[in-house]
């Protein structure tokens, strides 16, 4: 029960900490008009003429690509930055209990910001009949996808108490877990890797996994993939944190 206690006193805190600044609030806006835009104005939604929400989970792998970073960016380099990441392991508070609390309030921050687009599914559905089970696994892909992003952003602020060398570190990491599975990388990667090595690097792409849920087709696959990939990112940042507090 310590366990549980402590990680939701941190989940608690960090939860307050969002709102407690104007940070949080102009982040949601900003991620509501670029989810509109792009959404509306450059995917052209009403042109289409098709009242379902693939323009819409399209971008949201490169708006997170720059906003997720944004967000966790401050969770563990403040700490340092302050020096009360050592206060906060001289309690009885451990690594992973820290790690649990912090990613679950941010995840959960994340998760207010997606859910707050209901109007955009709610205007596909006024203006035809959308395959709603379509829609719902694009949310739920869309949240994991965030979540892996979100432990990325949570390793690389451990590695440092420079909120932007960890935004520009998290940017990288996710662009090339963007990136590795697109033809042209996996084509330029043939001309000179073996198929194993470019399969490989194929492999660890968020996309083929973002996209096939996206299209509504829920794989254990693919929920697998986004618990490994969260999973590596936070136990790196234990090890990070464990090496640098001795715990």
């Amino acid at each position: 029960m310590d366990m549980l206690s402590h990680g939701r006193a941190i989940a608690k805190r960090e939860w307050s900490a969002y709102f407690n600044s104007p940070v949080a609030y102009i982040f949601i806006v900003i991620f509501l008009v670029l989810a509109g835009f792009f959404t509306f104005s450059v995917s052209g939604f009403y042109e289409v003429g098709q009242a379902d929400l693939r323009s819409f989970f399209f971008w949201h792998p490169w708006l997170y690509l720059i906003l997720v970073p944004a967000v966790a960016m401050r969770l563990w380099a403040e700490e340092r930055r302050q020096g009360t990441i050592e206060l906060l392991f001289t309690t009885s508070v451990t690594p992973a209990q820290a790690i649990a609390g912090k990613m679950a309030a941010a995840w959960a921050f994340l998760g207010l910001a997606l859910l707050l687009t209901f109007p955009i599914p709610l205007t596909a559905g006024w203006l035809g009949r959308p395959d709603w089970g379509v829609i719902v696994s694009g949310y739920v892909a869309s949240f994991l996808l965030a979540g892996a992003y979100l432990a990325v952003g949570m390793f690389t602020s451990a590695l440092t108490r420079n909120q932007v060398i960890s935004f520009i570190l998290a940017v990288v990491l996710g662009l090339f877990l963007i990136l590795a599975g697109f033809q042209p990388v996996t084509d330029l990667l043939s001309q000179w890797a073996p198929g194993w090595l470019v399969d490989g690097v194929a492999a660890f792409s968020f996309m083929p996994h973002y996209e096939a849920m996206q299209r509504g087709v829920l794989d254990a696959r693919d929920f697998v993939y986004f618990a490994s990939v969260t999973g590596f990112m936070l136990f790196l940042t234990h090890l990070v944190l464990g090496n640098r507090t001795g715990r």
